[in-house]
């Protein structure tokens, strides 16, 4: 079992990363992003986004309703299909879910995040919250029965709003009920950087102890996708393995070691 992430960014080889998992003989789930689509949705629709800092350094978008309209625009609309598309032409039979549709996600509405604005504590709710379950029944019968999930934002909360969440949250999830062996995470670097202007500046091998310590180091969300690569190895032992998702065959190069690889 593979999970594999597949980041939001413009430039990701999409095509590339489809042909590479057709020719894998093994299952695997999907979670997939769609930043840049969101955003150049709400450019186009004149709907501001709006990054919020938690008083513990963490960034998230502000999702009040026109940001849970554009997730089902942008995530689980147009990215979510346009993958299983991809899927179907090369021969693997995809079917596309939103954390909403058989509740395969589920999770719990934050109760607010405390941010300083203008000298003053403030807490900010909004329709986000953390993934507290997956309907396994509803993935284990699409796998067992041949089909790839392809998954994605909006999740449905406990009072069954739809909420957004962190796709590195949701991959977190999936590990402690799967444990795959191995999780890929594609995005548009070559793989963790010390400094992110510098490509020579690559990990290329971290071990889950140093984790603490690079966390202290950088800030912003990826302050938070550390801290989510940590949680990955609560549930046990597993290989992950942060690679570029631009490239020719990107899994097949993350498969052969090329990024950074985290055990």
């Amino acid at each position: 079992m593979l999970l594999i992430k597949i980041g939001g960014g413009k430039d990701l080889n999409l095509v590339g990363i489809i042909k590479d998992l057709a020719t894998l003989n093994e299952k695997f789930i999907i979670v997939h992003g769609a930043n840049a689509l969101r955003d150049d949705l709400a450019k186009k629709l004149g709907i501001e986004k709006k990054v919020v800092t938690s008083l513990s350094g963490y960034d998230s978008v502000f999702s009040d309703e026109n940001t849970i309209d554009l997730a089902m625009m942008a995530y689980a609309g147009l990215r979510n299909k346009r993958i299983v598309e991809l899927f179907q032409q090369n021969g693997i039979n995809a079917v596309g879910l939103s954390g909403v549709d058989g509740k395969v996600i589920q999770g719990k509405r934050n109760s607010g995040i405390k941010v300083r604005e203008g000298g003053k504590t403030l807490l900010l709710r909004d329709f986000s919250g953390k993934p507290k379950a997956i309907n396994k029944q509803l993935l284990d019968l699409l796998l067992d029965n041949g089909y790839t999930p392809v998954l994605s934002v909006p999740l449905i909360d406990e009072n069954n709003f739809a909420i957004n969440s962190e796709n590195d949250d949701i991959i977190a999830l999936l590990q402690n009920e799967f444990k795959a062996e191995k999780i890929i995470s594609l995005i548009e670097a070559p793989g963790f950087l010390l400094d992110k202007n510098d490509s020579s500046s690559l990990v290329p091998n971290i071990s889950k102890t140093e984790l603490d310590a690079m966390e202290q180091k950088v800030d912003g969300r990826m302050k938070r996708k550390i801290l989510a690569l940590r949680k990955l190895f609560e549930s046990g032992e597993t290989t992950v393995i942060l690679s570029d998702g631009r490239t020719e065959n990107p899994i097949k190069d993350a498969l052969e070691g090329k990024g950074t690889t985290i055990s």
